[in-house]
């Protein structure tokens, strides 16, 4: 059935365009845009008088992988929801699961380099699972530096994910800092030939570790110059905390000087990790300017006590989820480092959205949690889960000014569609409002559109959706979820 979305305020980050307009969507793409549509037979007509019609949000950057979280996403505003810093291995088997479960947003993967190291090293069979992901970030054997057998081994395991589907290379460096920087000039080089992105979670500033091998960030940035490859930076403002105007500078000179270097940031001065990660060793932490009661088991709400404490649970439980507050949001200097991270020009909102686990059931949704609407009580994730895209705007247009409405729809939908039109042709009918593009549309009420999770109450979605469409069917109607609405699609590199 056709729907027409009528007078709303429409805005196109490709043209920029910004009008009061009608949009005609049919057969899951945009059929017409313009004044005074006539109404098809039998279309559902949308009154948008007063709302914003805009592409729904490419996130790039979220791991979760269930009906429940992409729900707590759409509600964000979210319609393409990819795991490209971490990926998940074997590609093919992640694909087919979300497609025979279902998924109310579009989805895909990168090759998981850590995933492929380990395979590699410890003859470990990747599971296309984030929680086994969480589980190997714990294990020291995958994370040291590779023979040369094993680099051309897991190399040559990426090459045919990226064969298989991926949508580039994800790179968990941070989790393996102390590995050959000369590897990942060798990984750059493969996606470079393969014209693939890689997605980095950059090792330890020099700031933070003066032993490391090469700073993090300058890392990413030889590496896009050696080899031409497209390079994305991810989370700059939890990688780089009180030194982004250094990391921000850096990545400036790298841009000017030709590199395909991107960026992204999320809004939360806390991020969230397996507690058993490297940088979270004791010894670790005062390089980040934190101790240990800095960090909270995401499942138990306990705050870890003392280095004694961490050792113990980085022991028994090195994949278990955590929050790590690095930059504290009610001081304003701190805020002040969160807000140039994302007004930096061209920055993507990106969530790093984690799994919504609900503990008592073993930490991993049921197929009952997962498909419920409202989510049952209990359940426990990172608030940037649910409210990364709405606290950007609530932040950087309603209350500081820094963005307007079309620059919004243009660090939320268009750019983070444009880092992989290379990558993946499908991507080029995504995070615009043109004539033929995919029906992937939000429309929120600008005065009401805001994130309403917390630490503390994590899962409450956001509010000031009103509308959201993927492939043209309603996942979001009415400012509620459509409870059978699975239109999501699988997003695939090409070969």
């Amino acid at each position: 059935m056709d729907t027409l979305l009528r007078g709303g305020r429409v805005i196109d980050p490709k043209t920029g365009s910004d009008r009061i307009s009608d949009v005609l969507i049919s057969e899951g793409r945009i059929a017409e845009i313009g004044s005074g549509i006539a109404t098809p037979e039998a279309a559902t007509v949308i009154e948008a008088e007063g709302l914003i019609v805009g592409p729904g949000f490419v996130d790039l950057h979220s791991h979760v992988h269930s009906i429940a979280g992409h729900r707590l996403q759409a509600m964000d505003g979210v319609t393409t929801a990819l795991d490209l810093e971490a990926g998940l291995m074997p590609v093919a088997e992640a694909i087919a699961r979300a497609g025979r479960e279902g998924r109310p947003l579009n989805y895909g993967f990168s090759a998981s380099w850590s995933q492929a190291r380990a395979y590699a090293h410890l003859e470990r069979v990747p599971v296309a699972d984030f929680t086994a992901s969480m589980d190997l970030l714990g294990n020291p054997a995958w994370q040291r530096s590779s023979s040369p057998a094993e680099r051309r081994r897991w190399l040559g395991l990426l090459e045919g994910e990226l064969a298989a589907g991926a949508l580039g290379i994800g790179v968990l460096m941070g989790y393996a800092p102390r590995s050959d920087p000369e590897e990942y000039l060798e990984l750059a080089r493969l996606a470079a030939a393969a014209h693939a992105p890689t997605f980095t979670h950059v090792r330890e500033l020099i700031e933070a570790d003066p032993a490391t091998p090469i700073d993090g960030s300058e890392e990413l940035v030889r590496a896009a110059a050696e080899t031409g490859a497209a390079m994305h930076h991810c989370h700059v403002n939890s990688t780089s905390l009180r030194h982004v105007d250094r990391v921000l500078a850096l990545l400036d000179r790298s841009r000017a000087a030709g590199s395909r270097v991107t960026v992204e940031a999320y809004p939360y001065g806390a991020g969230s990790t397996a507690i058993g990660a490297f940088f979270l060793a004791p010894e670790k932490l005062a390089g980040l300017g934190i101790g240990p009661t800095a960090l909270v088991l995401v499942d138990t709400g306990e705050r870890i006590a003392d280095e004694a404490r961490l050792r113990e649970v980085r022991a028994t439980d090195p994949g278990a989820a955590c929050i790590v507050t690095f930059l504290d949001e009610a001081d304003p200097l701190d805020r002040a480092h969160l807000h140039r991270a994302l007004a930096y020009p061209d920055a993507i909102v990106a969530s790093d959205a984690m799994p919504i686990s609900w503990p008592g059931s073993g930490g991993a949704p049921t197929v009952y949690e997962q498909r419920r609407w409202p989510l049952p009580e209990g359940g426990q994730t990172h608030p940037r889960t649910a409210g990364t895209f709405a606290k950007s705007l609530r932040l950087m247009v309603r209350e500081s000014g820094a963005w307007s409405w079309l620059e919004a729809f243009r660090r939320c939908s268009y750019l983070p569609a444009r880092v992989l039109d290379e990558a993946s042709p499908a991507m080029r009918a995504k995070g615009h409002l043109t004539v033929g593009a995919d029906a992937d549309i939000v429309v929120l009420d600008p005065a009401a559109i805001t994130d309403r999770a917390t630490y503390a109450d994590s899962t409450r979605p956001s509010q000031g959706v009103r509308q959201l469409y993927v492939h043209g069917t309603a996942v979001v109607h009415a400012g509620d979820i459509v409870a059978d609405a699975h239109p999501g699609r699988a997003v695939r590199g090409a070969a």
